[in-house]
C-alpha cells in the first residue's frame, strides 16, 4: 500500500502547506508576507524533490501552480480566502480519479487481490466520495467560517476522516481475506495461500487437514 499511502500524504502536506499561510496571515495579518511565504514553501518542496533526485508527481506541480494562482487573487484582491479553496480543487482532482473501478486493486497484497477485489472496487468509491465530501466543506468553510475556526476545523476533518476510511476499509477487505478463505475447500485454499506466501503468516486459518492426509 505505498503508493497508496503517498496519494494520502500527499493530501495531508497540502493541507499542511494552507495552514502555514494561514498561521503567518493570522500572526503578522500581513497578506504579502504570508503569501509570499506559502509560495516559497510550495517552492522548496519541489526543490527537496530535485535535490533527491525524485520523480516530481504532476500533482505537486499542480498543487505549486494552485499556490501561485490563489496567492496572486489573494494579493489582488486582499482577500486570503482564495488560498483556502486550494485544498478543495486538489480534493475534486483526486476524488475523480478515484472513481475509475478497481484503482485500489493495485495497491492490496496479491491474496486480497485474488480473493477481495470486489470488496476493494467499493472501498475505491467510498475513498472517492470522502475527497468530493472534503472538497465541499473545506469550500463551504471558507466562505462561511472565520480563518481561526478553518484552522481549528479542517486539519481535525482531514486527519479524522482518512483515518476512519483507511481503518474501515483495511477491516472490510481483512474481514472479507479472511472469511473467504476460510470457506473455501482445503485444497483451494491451500493452494491459494501457498501461490501467495501467506500461508505461514495466516494461522487462523485451518489447513492442518491436508497435512493428516499427506502423512
Amino acid at each position: 500500500m505505498r503508493d497508496f499511502l503517498e496519494a494520502i500524504k500527499l493530501l495531508l502536506l497540502d493541507l499542511a502547506s494552507t495552514l502555514f499561510f494561514l498561521v503567518v496571515f493570522l500572526l503578522t495579518h500581513n497578506t504579502i508576507l504570508s503569501v509570499s511565504l506559502g509560495f516559497a514553501l510550495g517552492i522548496t518542496q519541489i526543490a527537496i524533490q530535485f535535490l533527491r533526485r525524485k520523480t516530481i508527481d504532476i500533482m505537486e506541480w499542480l498543487s505549486l501552480s494552485l499556490v501561485i494562482a490563489a496567492g496572486t487573487a489573494t494579493l489582488l484582491t486582499d482577500d486570503p480566502r482564495f488560498v483556502l479553496f486550494k485544498p478543495s480543487v486538489i480534493y475534486l482532482i483526486v476524488g475523480v480519479a478515484m472513481l475509475k473501478p478497481g484503482w485500489m486493486i493495485r495497491y492490496l497484497p496479491a491474496i486480497a487481490s485474488a480473493v477481495a477485489s470486489d470488496v476493494a472496487v467499493v472501498v475505491g468509491f467510498v475513498w472517492a466520495g470522502l475527497m468530493f465530501v472534503s472538497a465541499a466543506v473545506n469550500a463551504f468553510g471558507a466562505m462561511a467560517w472565520s480563518l481561526p475556526t478553518w484552522a481549528m476545523i479542517m486539519p481535525i476533518f482531514g486527519i479524522v476522516s482518512k483515518l476512519a476510511v483507511f481503518v474501515a476499509g483495511f477491516l472490510a477487505i481483512r474481514f472479507t481475506v479472511v472469511r473467504r478463505i476460510k470457506a473455501m475447500p482445503a485444497p483451494e485454499r491451500e493452494a491459494l495461500l501457498i501461490s501467495t506466501g501467506r500461508q505461514s503468516q495466516l494461522p487462523s486459518v485451518p489447513v492442518a487437514s491436508s497435512s493428516r492426509r499427506m502423512s
